[in-house]
């Protein structure tokens, strides 16, 4: 079952106007599923083995990074 999260965070001006003007570009693709992608991604390369249970934090980060890069419209 997947669930959803909502946070609110502050960014730089510049990453804002970045994430914007791609966004304006990649219409298929939308605030959340970018910062998913980004979230997941970090995990996965800054993985540490202080989770209960690494191996799984580490395929739960994969499999929401995967689903986010090949979501379908």
């Amino acid at each position: 079952m997947n669930s959803n999260v909502s946070i609110l965070a502050d960014i730089p001006e510049e990453l804002h106007f970045s994430l914007k003007s791609y966004l304006e570009t990649h219409p298929h693709w939308d605030q959340d599923r970018v910062f998913a992608a980004a979230l997941s991604l970090f995990l996965l390369q800054n993985n540490t083995s202080q989770a209960i249970d690494p191996d799984q934090s580490h395929r739960a980060c994969a499999k929401v990074y995967l689903e986010a890069l090949f979501q379908s419209n």
